[in-house]
């Protein structure tokens, strides 16, 4: 199933792709569909290659009017082509499973209706599981997609639906139509997309730059449909094309423009070209947090980025997938400040995906952003962190380093040049360069071809009169990455106002370069209440506090009268507790101090997520359970005193049902589901009350009969999925058991529904449930990685992995397990090594959740 790059290189050199027409059959059942393709190519003459299909069965091969012996030349997932002649015509038929792993062509059955629903994803090397395809993105082609399916479905693909032919009754009698679409302009494979079923839509349009009217379609299954909200589709959609054609000068590149909401999707949306999929967990059917909506409007404008950056122009090879990502990722949140109402979306950027980008570039995994990418099997593991948080971040350094308007400049004129073609990193870099006047190999080589995160600190002199006589910036990093980087950056000045709000006073901007930058525009100048480099959180780098600004920060938290550098100083605090520099529980107590005034809904959530990280892992253990239980009775009177039927309120109320172990907690939960306990405001709807029964379920108040009757109100997709979570969580040995064997010997669940079902397992108050599986674990995972898809893969091996076991016996059987790995295992190792990691930092924290008048561990 792998493919080498040397590979890629080899068979882009002898082959240029004409088109390829597929024939596809979808009523054929439910395991498998027809799937016939005819390419036209060039070649080498007299040169050998391969095609990919991945094939239940394939029954004929003819090369240039040749019958080729299906058994001799395919085995299930490529097909060689001997003696290829100048130019060829390659036909293949075969018959093609259907996925249940949200990969390929996915089949999903609704349990409202009983209807099949079906689409595709075919990132990164994918779509040779619905057609034969040669997998690589720079071998672009154009595509013509003819479909057979049920006559009541919609068929959706890159090209604008054509109306549907009625052709012969299926075997069971039912109507049957054929769509036959107009071929796409050239695209990379990992683009193309066909999603069917009896969706239905709401349609709109929107004009573009150049005059013309792009239909927009807006889909979701039949069950879903009273609660789209299209109207905020359409209008995220117009924004987003009115501020991208401005900004790229280029208009919309394809016939139209459609999303749809697609079942048991394993990423957040999927950028094919004119057919946008995304997670059908963003049409909302109870209350969400404001957090959601945010980003849900960055997914929706990241992925309309796409279809410039990634779709028109696309990366030659996988190393530079970060680029594709990380632009498209930077342009969403600037969309999001500058042409919608998410103004506050650079705050969420620094709490969300910088902290994963500081997160993942600090595990021994960590990699350059311009990656080494060998084969498919480097892609698969580098969706991460890097690709996308710490490439967007370093994006918007590039951008303070050149200036916007450069920035800006130099890509147009990329677009101009290399539309409908593959490019590498250095194409863009050139017209950067020109744009700017700026010298970029230097930098590039510095923060593209480096891993490691720089430390900012600042030190300063004050005189006697409570004035800086000095100040300068140092910058350090790690012993295993130990690059000193340029930064674009400012400092800010805070004080405390009349009024108690922390103000800006004053802002410097300045380049920092080397371990120690001086700054004498600040000599002289009083010295204020806090000091925060990095301010407007243009470079990347972790950030300290000198003395004074960090007591300021810890007492004023609350008060500062902008979003952005509380955030800043909340990342600041995580990272010392992380990094156990500050005991975990004071890093407890700052967020229950504190969180109540966060204004930023996707803060707050970030914050709660940390706060459960920290009390799962960084508490020292023999605090752990007292702290935990400190810590929900307090997210119950956070949720009682602020204003009811807020943001604030329901995501206090989750934070608590997913903490509560006491007696008195699990009462609560009970008593909100219920309804003997009514808290003035909030709504106990069906997604909540999910998270209510799973609470009481883990608590031991719970069982199957409980489940079941929770089942029978909600009997959908989103409620099989939330019984599948519960189920594993049920508090006894014989559940955990079964779970165990649903999602690791039997291993027919879907990919949500192990997903679940992985999510339930582990959440657990009495951890000594997990202990007979630590070891299984362990015996268990090569063969899941061996015969299992990448990504229902990658949810047993991080899933399962045995965390919450925080000891150092667990980080001595990883360390054991990863010296026994063979070679070619790369995949398993990067992830092995990422959840030892993960317990070993835990570890050190632990160690350092020391109080003043405590002890130490041992002591």
């Amino acid at each position: 199933m792998n493919l080498t790059r040397a590979e890629a290189r080899e068979r882009a050199e002898l082959l240029t792709v004409e088109s390829y027409d597929v024939s596809l059959d979808l009523t054929r059942g439910g395991e498998v569909f027809g799937s016939t393709t005819t390419v036209k190519f060039s070649a080498k003459p007299g040169s050998s290659t391969f095609i990919d299909a991945v094939t239940a069965t394939v029954h004929a091969v003819t090369l240039n009017g040749r019958s080729l012996d299906p058994d001799s030349v395919a085995d299930g997932v490529r097909i060689q082509l001997p003696e290829l002649a100048a130019d060829n015509e390659l036909t293949i038929v075969a018959d093609a499973p259907y996925m249940n792993t949200g990969e390929g062509l996915h089949r999903f059955v609704d349990p409202v209706d009983n209807e099949a629903y079906l689409y595709t994803q075919f990132e990164v090397p994918d779509s040779r599981r619905m057609f034969a395809v040669f997998e690589q993105p720079d071998l672009k082609a154009s595509f013509k997609f003819t479909v057979t399916a049920p006559s009541h479905w919609d068929v959706i693909s890159n090209s604008p639906t054509p109306a549907p032919v009625e052709t012969t009754p299926g075997d069971d009698g039912g109507a049957r139509s054929v769509w036959s679409f107009a071929p796409t302009p050239r695209l990379s494979s990992y683009v193309t997309a066909l999603i069917a079923g009896p969706y239905q839509s709401v349609r709109s349009e929107v004009k573009s730059s150049d005059g013309r009217i792009i239909p927009l379609g807006v889909f979701a299954r039949k069950s879903l449909m009273q609660y789209l909200d299209a109207d905020n589709i359409f209008e995220l959609t117009r924004q987003g094309f009115e501020f991208f054609e401005a900004q790229f000068g280029c208009p919309y590149p394809f016939e139209k423009y459609d999303q749809l909401f697609v079942p048991e999707f394993n990423a957040g949306a999927m950028e094919n070209a004119g057919a946008v999929t995304i997670l059908e967990g963003y049409v909302f059917r109870s209350k969400v947090t404001d957090a959601q909506i945010e980003r849900r409007a960055i997914t929706v404008l990241h992925e309309l980025a796409h279809m410039w950056f990634g779709d028109l122009v696309t990366m030659r090879w996988w190393n530079d997938l970060w680029l594709n990502e990380s632009f498209a990722e930077y342009m969403s949140h600037l969309a999001a400040v500058e042409a919608t109402t998410f103004t506050s979306a650079w705050t969420t950027f620094a709490s969300v995906e910088k902290s994963w980008a500081y997160r993942q570039d600090q595990l021994p995994t960590t990699h350059p952003i311009f990656a080494d990418i060998n084969d498919l099997q480097d892609v698969e593991v580098n969706f991460d962190g890097i690709t996308y948080a710490k490439g967007a971040s370093v994006l918007r350094q590039l951008v303070a380093w050149v200036g916007p308007e450069q920035f800006m400049s130099g890509v147009r004129e990329y677009f101009a040049k290399h539309s409908w073609q593959n490019t590498e990193l250095s194409d863009l870099m050139v017209e950067l360069e020109k744009a700017s006047g700026r010298d970029l190999d230097e930098w590039g080589r510095q923060w593209l071809e480096t891993a490691g995160v720089n430390t900012l600190t600042p030190e300063l002199e004050v005189d006697a009169a409570g004035n800086l006589a000095s100040f300068a910036i140092l910058q350090s990093a790690v012993e295993e990455w130990p690059t000193i980087r340029p930064h674009r950056l400012a400092v800010g000045f805070y004080n405390l106002n009349d009024a108690g709000k922390l103000e800006r006073v004053h802002h410097e901007e300045l380049d920092v370069d080397g371990v120690r930058t001086e700054v004498p525009a600040l000599a002289g100048m009083a010295r204020p209440d806090l000091i925060l480099v990095n301010d407007d959180d243009l470079a990347y780098a972790k950030v300290r506090l000198d003395e004074k600004s960090l007591a300021t920060a810890t007492a004023h938290l609350k008060d500062f009268s902008q979003s952005l550098p509380r955030t800043l100083v909340w990342n600041s605090a995580w990272d010392a507790a992380r990094d156990g520099e500050t005991p975990a529980r004071r890093y407890v107590e700052l967020i229950l101090a504190n969180v109540a005034a966060e204004s930023d809904s996707s803060v707050i959530l970030v914050q709660l997520r940390q706060l459960a990280t920290t009390l799962n892992f960084y508490v020292a253990e023999e605090h752990r359970e007292a702290t935990t239980v400190a810590a929900a009775d307090r997210l119950w009177e956070l949720a009682s005193e602020v204003p009811g039927g807020s943001d604030a309120q329901l995501q206090f109320v989750k934070s608590f049902a997913l903490l509560a172990g006491s007696g008195s907690q699990l009462d609560t939960v009970a008593g909100l589901l219920d309804g003997s306990l009514v808290l003035d405001g909030l709504a106990v709807d069906q997604d909540l009350r999910w998270e209510l029964v799973t609470s009481l379920v883990v608590g031991g108040r719970l069982g199957r009969d409980g489940i079941d009757a929770e089942l029978a109100r909600d009997n959908t997709s989103s409620g099989q999925n939330a019984a599948a979570q519960a189920t594993a969580a049920i508090a006894t040995p014989e559940a955990k058991a079964a779970a165990w064997e649903s999602i690791v010997a039997s291993g027919e669940l879907s990919n949500a529904l192990q997903g679940s079902a992985v999510n339930g397992f582990m959440r657990v108050l009495d951890r000594s449930l997990l202990e007979p599986y630590a070891e299984k674990y362990f015996q268990a995972v090569p063969a899941i990685v061996e015969t299992r898809t990448h990504a229902v893969a990658q949810q047993i091996v991080v899933g399962l992995y045995p965390a919450l076991l925080t000891t150092q016996a667990t980080v001595d059987r990883t360390d054991g397990f990863l010296a026994a790995l063979p070679p070619q295992s790369s995949a398993l190792r990067r992830m092995m090594l990422e959840n030892g990691d993960g317990v070993a930092r835990a570890l050190r924290a632990r160690a350092a959740d020391v109080l003043p008048g405590e002890a130490g561990p041992g002591l």
